[in-house]
């Protein structure tokens, strides 16, 4: 296991089985996130894109909370930075990762901590795990998805009243709201998340690459031009295979029937 130094905010775990761990390591402040924190997230997310032994990345928060937003005694810092700098971006960098994100979420999702979840791919959340916004009750306004990405998740009605009204919502509401994908004993989270990220790993690498683009850019679209994307991929895609890999995905498939067949 390659792990970085421990004293770091963000700590990048490698583990030979292709799963990557990205925490966010400031317990006592509620890995609350500083500009520096915020620029070693996005570098993380950047380099763990480009490492090709990396198949999936699980992000979760030690201690207490996922993460609690950002560290409100640097705001200015913060807000007032260059937006556009999507190097020093985590979200962004998140957002452009081919590889797909699993979200271990325990404890509390605040504010820009709700948005760094929501820029998760899927998410496992710890009974008692609550997802709050709280941009609205400080003056904050969002930039990092919370006001589009939360409505199409969960519809614009219920996503007023958590943004305008700073309502929490617990992981059993977002699993049943479809937010979250599975709720978990908090000895269990992690246990889930790497459970879902080798189901991932099981599968054509390529393959999902390419399947998780193609849904994360559909849905920016509406369906006609969604469905039109999906087979522009679909022919790009069949028409770079070679004759000899139609034969190995024939033979794979015709290798799982016998399997089943025999295993009745």
């Amino acid at each position: 296991m390659d792990q970085s130094k421990p004293d770091n905010l963000i700590l990048v775990t490698r583990e030979p089985t292709g799963i990557a761990y990205v925490t966010i390591n400031r317990p006592r402040s509620l890995n609350s996130l500083t500009k520096s924190m915020m620029t070693d997230m996005a570098r993380a997310f950047k380099s763990l894109d480009g490492d090709d032994s990396v198949r999936v990345i699980v992000l979760s928060g030690s201690g207490r909370a996922f993460c609690s937003g950002v560290d409100l005694t640097a705001a200015e810092d913060v807000f007032k930075g260059d937006v556009k700098d999507v190097e020093s971006d985590p979200v962004a960098q998140m957002e452009r990762c081919r590889k797909p994100i699993i979200g271990a979420v325990s404890g509390f999702a605040v504010t820009a901590g709700f948005e760094i979840a929501l820029a998760c791919d899927v998410l496992v959340a710890a009974k008692g795990a609550k997802f709050l916004d709280t941009h609205a009750r400080f003056g904050i306004f969002p930039s990092w998805g919370l006001s589009q990405k939360l409505a199409r998740i969960i519809g614009p009605n219920r996503a007023r009243e958590v943004s305008l009204a700073a309502t929490p919502v617990t992981a059993e509401q977002g699993e049943r709201w479809g937010l979250v994908n599975h709720v978990v004993e908090e000895g269990e989270l992690m246990k889930k998340a790497q459970e879902v990220a080798l189901a991932m790993i099981k599968n054509n690498q390529d393959l999902v690459l390419r399947y998780k683009s193609a849904i994360n850019d559909g849905v920016k679209l509406d369906l006609g031009h969604a469905l039109a994307l999906e087979k522009e991929r679909a022919h790009e895609y069949y028409n770079g295979m070679t004759k000899e890999q139609f034969k190995k995905m024939q033979e794979f498939i015709a290798g799982r029937g016998s399997k089943k067949a025999s295993s009745n």
